[in-house]
């Protein structure tokens, strides 16, 4: 039965090492997207990477990424510098891609 448990043991360990990396991934993935909807917005420095932050914490509200999007969205469009839904998700996915490249290289 002990390899039956490791196995089992192991099994639970990555899928915990799993979920903790998809969690840094989009995390990281919407600072990204923060730090590139303040570019837009005209922010730089401290100013950009405290919206990026606020953009991290808007993925908290609800389960999924419709937080985030209506977040950023809303953002862009009181500024007038609207986006479509087909930019918005070619980014994100872009961003999901360097973040976790950049997680993979210990960054």
């Amino acid at each position: 039965m002990t390899s039956f448990d490791d196995r089992r043991d192991a099994f639970e360990k990555k899928f915990a090492h799993d979920e903790d990396l998809r969690f840094k991934a989009t995390a990281r993935r919407n600072k990204l997207l923060g730090l590139w909807a303040a570019e837009r917005l005209g922010k730089s420095g401290a100013d950009a990477e405290a919206y990026a932050k606020t953009v991290v914490l808007a993925d908290f509200e609800e389960a999924g990424d419709a937080d985030v999007i209506r977040k950023v969205r809303q953002d862009l469009d009181a500024a007038g510098k609207s986006v479509d839904d087909a930019e918005l998700a070619r980014v994100m996915s872009d961003l999901m891609g360097q973040a976790v490249e950049q997680i993979q290289a210990g960054r």
